[in-house]
């Protein structure tokens, strides 16, 4: 793996607040030096069946002033809100796309991509928009936050989880890139984790777990590589502590990644 370190930096640190509520899907009660602000949550669904009260979090102040909230939630951390050394979760899905964008082009992905010289966004492959085409690599990234591989603290307060509905779609989008596929291209499904974990699973309880599996080794057959990348987010930055071909875990059954 490559030894080139140059991490995302944010053009201006995150300021940490704790999470007092959510308010809804997009908004959620950060409080920060005695302030309650309405903030925006860039992650609308479900994230880890985590109940959002007293939750650590690092926030992004914009300086668009036709905004109707000034921040947004970049992370979360399930540490205790007292603590001067927490490790963070990334729950900005939206700027995940940035992150992958800058180890691209940087060459930090070299092993599952070639140098990132020619890395454009946005490009149609059949009915689908793919994120990136490097050379001849689409790739797609999903940020899973449904379910969060990482141990949950006793304060944290939890809600009933629910099934795991985001993956299907995810099966969904490969089955429609590996029809597509031409002889000379290359489709990549990037889960893109931004935080800290020693392996990641899918969760494949639920009903329809024996028709998604069935989906994902299709896809995979068919040409579809999958990747995993680890991100660490820290107040001024994003780094990539690694990433791997987890294809072969998909075909066989298992979805599961670890860290060699």
């Amino acid at each position: 793996m490559e030894t080139v370190h140059d991490p995302f930096i944010f053009e201006k640190p995150l300021l940490e607040g704790i999470i007092r509520k959510r308010k809804n899907r997009f908004i959620m009660i950060v409080e920060m030096e005695g302030i309650l602000h309405d903030s925006h949550c860039p992650a609308t669904g479900s994230i880890g069946d985590i109940v959002f009260r007293d939750i650590a979090c690092l926030v992004s102040k914009s300086d668009d002033v036709k905004r109707k909230t000034q921040f947004t939630i970049e992370a979360i951390s399930l540490d205790l809100p007292a603590e001067e050394h927490k490790s963070w979760i990334g729950i900005n899905q939206n700027a995940a796309n940035r992150y992958v964008e800058h180890f691209l082009k940087n060459g930090q992905l070299l092993n599952m991509v070639s140098n990132g010289e020619t890395v454009l966004r946005e490009k149609k492959l059949g009915n689908s928009k793919l994120d990136f085409l490097v050379d001849n690599t689409y790739i797609e990234v999903k940020t899973p936050l449904t379910q969060l591989q990482v141990e949950m603290k006793e304060h944290v307060e939890l809600k009933k989880s629910s099934e795991f509905n985001s993956f299907e779609r995810f099966i969904k989008h490969i089955g429609e890139l590996s029809g597509s596929l031409t002889e000379n291209a290359r489709a990549i499904l990037l889960v893109c984790l931004i935080y800290q974990n020693s392996g990641f699973k899918v969760g494949m309880a639920g009903k329809h777990s024996n028709y998604i599996m069935q989906s994902v080794q299709d896809s995979v057959q068919r040409g579809v590589e999958i990747w995993q990348t680890d991100f660490k987010i820290t107040p001024t930055e994003v780094s990539l502590t690694g990433y791997y071909n987890i294809t072969a875990q998909f075909l066989n059954g298992e979805i599961i990644s670890r860290k060699s």
